[in-house]
């Protein structure tokens, strides 16, 4: 009997002792409940985003427009039922990350590709994948190239601080192939060192690359190739150890999701308010208690649909085929439409 006592208090110590470190890693006391209370008494979300036109940018008059701030407009409604009270701020690649962890941002939609690295050993907790994306290759016509493999030899441009330089690399081992690295900080020159002759090619998320071909001097003597080297899920990413705000930014980009699968529009979600339908009501509110229960407000999904759209709407308006980013929908549709996007049940 002792010995089982003493056996059980030694994996009681271990346990204690791995989930304290584990804490300490993922920097869960530093943080913990604190990011809500400072948005509300700010009065607005700081949102960290990037520079690339259908994604984020902004306008001639300076306001903010493109895919992914659109989910910060939702997050905005979220917690302020107001679009606008969220703040948008580029930060490159390689300055993203330390800021978040600085608590210049209380959230990233800049494209931050989802990885365990980043989620366990710099501490960052991932909101629900927004975008599934894959790395690209970007090459001009005339090399008459169609796969990744017939860039042998090459000399290719990476965009430093993002997963791209780790990618291409384990490609052209995999491969048995060789590449030359040209490693560029600035988004100006990557896309010169294309149009210049300086690299062959240039890999990055095939998002961002489709975006960089239209701001080629001669765009339609560039060709994205078809392959993707890489699974790259684009998601919200927060600091680690605040389960509340996590939860916030998961539920609100799990609405978008869940209206689209509904057939809730922007354009007809008040006539959904007369619905008897059980789950409807309890997504849009007009039963309250699930709302009440979570603490959120009940009507906080219609809200969102109310002032940004579905998940369909927010991606054709900024991204999709109609645009001139051309987007197809590909596996960012609804599972029921053979696409990966499923939202948890709102109940």
């Amino acid at each position: 009997m002792l010995a089982s006592i003493t056996r059980n208090f030694a994996r009681a110590a271990g346990l204690a002792a791995l989930t304290a470190g584990l804490s300490l890693a993922l920097g869960s006391t530093a943080f913990a409940g604190e990011t809500l209370e400072k948005i509300k008494a700010r009065g607005t979300i700081k949102v960290g985003v990037g520079t690339s036109p259908g994604f984020f940018a902004p306008d001639s008059n300076g306001r903010w427009n493109g895919f992914f701030v659109d989910f910060g407009r939702a997050l905005a409604v979220t917690v302020f039922n107001d679009p606008e009270k969220a703040e948008f701020t580029s930060s490159s690649p390689q300055q993203r990350l330390p800021a978040l962890q600085a608590g210049e941002f209380d959230i990233l939609l800049s494209g931050v590709t989802q990885t365990i690295t980043r989620a366990f050993k710099l501490g960052f907790h991932f909101g629900p994948v927004v975008f599934y994306d894959g790395q690209g290759l970007l090459v001009n016509k005339s090399l008459g190239v169609s796969k990744g493999t017939d860039l042998d030899g090459a000399t290719i441009g990476i965009q430093s601080g993002t997963t791209g330089e780790l990618n291409i690399a384990d490609f052209f081992r995999k491969t048995k192939k060789t590449f030359k690295p040209v490693v560029i900080e600035d988004t100006k020159e990557f896309i010169q060192a294309l149009d210049t002759g300086r690299v062959d090619a240039l890999t990055q998320d095939a998002s961002d690359l489709a975006i960089k071909r239209t701001q080629l001097a001669k765009p339609d003597e560039y060709v994205l190739l078809p392959e993707r080297l890489s699974k790259e899920p684009l998601v919200p990413a927060i600091r680690g150890g605040d389960d509340e705000w996590l939860e916030i930014v998961n539920w609100t980009v799990y609405a978008t999701i869940q209206a689209e699968e509904l057939g809730i529009t922007k354009d007809n979600v008040d006539s959904f308010l007369a619905s008897e339908d059980p789950a409807i009501k309890r997504f849009l509110g007009t039963d309250p208690s699930l709302g009440e229960a979570i603490g959120l407000d009940p009507k906080f999904a219609y809200n969102i649909i109310k002032a940004v759209g579905n998940y369909g709407e927010i991606f054709e308006r900024n991204i999709g085929k109609a645009t001139p980013v051309g987007f197809e929908r590909g596996y960012n549709q609804p599972w029921t439409q053979g696409g990966l996007l499923y939202s948890p049940p709102f109940r």
